[in-house]
């Protein structure tokens, strides 16, 4: 669930995180401020730390008193080609990225955002470019752990 006025630039790999991997975009990011009247600001470490890249950060002083959203959260799945028939044999190319944007821990926007692996395009971006990054950043690292994941099936097979 990371903060919907994060707008993250490059991967954070510097040890910050324990287990990175479970973090809400799927890793840690650096990046800047997109909240009203702070665009383009740098967070500190200690910002990208505890609010921007988790979210629900009540305690970071810009986060606007009114806002639509605390935070938003996202999730990946590969489309197959014939998932009515059950066979998993072969993706569409097709990688569908469900988000949901939260205020006061209760759902207020939800949709699905598609990506078109074999274009290399989003088939449906967000209307709003602070999620449309979001979910950017969250399906690189999705890829990233899933080409991880077949490797490691494929050494051990």
């Amino acid at each position: 669930m990371a903060c919907p006025f994060f707008m993250p630039m490059e991967k954070l790999e510097d040890g910050t995180w324990l287990h990175a991997g479970r973090l809400p975009l799927g890793c840690g990011w650096s990046g800047q401020c997109a909240a009203p009247g702070h665009e383009g600001e740098i967070p500190a470490p200690e910002e990208l730390r505890d609010f921007c890249n988790l979210g629900y950060a009540e305690h970071c002083g810009r986060l606007p008193k009114e806002r639509a959203w605390d935070s938003v959260r996202f999730g990946a799945r590969t489309v197959f080609n014939d998932e009515r028939s059950g066979s998993k044999s072969a993706t569409s190319g097709r990688i569908e990225v469900r988000y949901i944007c939260e205020r006061g821990h209760y759902p207020v926007e939800h949709g699905v955002l598609e990506f078109d692996s074999v274009r290399v395009q989003w088939a449906n971006p967000h209307r709003d470019d602070r999620v449309q990054r979001l979910a950017e950043c969250f399906l690189a690292a999705y890829l990233e752990k899933k080409k991880s994941q077949e490797g490691i099936r494929l050494a051990a097979s």
